[in-house]
């Protein structure tokens, strides 16, 4: 049997369709081993400085959900990954070229109806590995739970391993900077522009009256961030991302673990 390499570009995997990935798995596979844990990357579709694909969110989800799956699936984990939702909150990057935004309510009409379907077949339990920024699940989750079986997890994947984000990237920005280009890299590498990228620096910012008091409202991405990005993606490698990725993927891997090894209706906090 022959080999190809995995959609994140790491270790060779064995040719043929994946149980685990449900756009690469059979309904035969499906019945011998029924999930119980579905995993539903979410990304948004958006520009990323002048030097990475507008699918910089989707990649990373993706291949943070597929490859730790493969890695808890090798521990004995029945985990299943949907296909991943594209599209997410953009209301300050509206002005920019085919970026389509999905509102709150678009959002949580989405996730109730998975969570319906999931809960008719059994599949009681649900993480979400997030790849953008300006989605928010919290109130979504609640609203959910309130009537819904499933149990949901949110991952922002940026948040997984902050040590060792904090050990590999000087300045790992939180668009389009060091940490998403560096993963962009390794993931994708002939989708980065590196000879385009802008500084990521900031045009404007809040007047230090509204910021001492540690005050939030959205950043109207052009005005503020010219190039769209924020964080200097110089000193960006394919080393570094491999470095973060591996490590998020592990981490991850232990939460699938863990929550599938979970007894029917058992409360994660015990």
């Amino acid at each position: 049997m022959t080999s190809s390499p995995s959609p994140a570009g790491d270790s060779p995997r064995l040719s043929g369709p994946r149980a685990h990935v449900l756009h690469e798995a059979n309904y035969a596979q499906l019945l011998a081993r029924r999930p119980n844990v579905a995993v539903l990357p979410w990304g948004a579709t958006e520009a990323h400085n002048w030097h990475m694909p507008h699918g910089t969110d989707v990649v990373e989800a993706v291949s943070l959900a597929e490859r730790a799956a493969d890695l808890a699936v090798a521990s004995g984990a029945r985990v299943i990954v949907l296909p991943a939702i594209p599209y997410g909150n953009n209301a300050q990057q509206q002005d920019q070229v085919a970026t389509v935004h999905f509102s709150t309510a678009t959002a949580l009409a989405i996730l109730r109806d998975m969570t319906d379907s999931l809960a008719r077949q059994g599949i009681d339990r649900l993480v979400i590995v997030n790849g953008h920024g300006g989605n928010d699940f919290k109130p979504m989750v609640r609203d959910c739970q309130l009537t819904s079986s499933l149990t949901i997890l949110v991952v922002d994947f940026w948040r997984l391993c902050p040590d060792v984000l904090a050990a590999t990237f000087p300045d790992p920005g939180d668009h389009a900077g060091q940490l998403e280009t560096s993963l962009l890299l390794h993931l994708r590498p002939e989708w980065v522009e590196m000879e385009r990228a802008g500084r990521g620096a900031a045009a404007a910012r809040l007047p230090d009256g509204i910021r001492q008091a540690n005050a939030w409202t959205p950043r109207p991405w052009s005005k503020v961030q010219p190039d769209t990005g924020s964080g200097d993606p110089a000193g960006s490698s394919a080393a570094l991302g491999a470095r973060y990725f591996e490590a998020a993927a592990a981490s991850l891997a232990t939460l699938l673990t863990t929550v599938s090894g979970l007894d029917r209706g058992t409360d994660v906090y015990g």
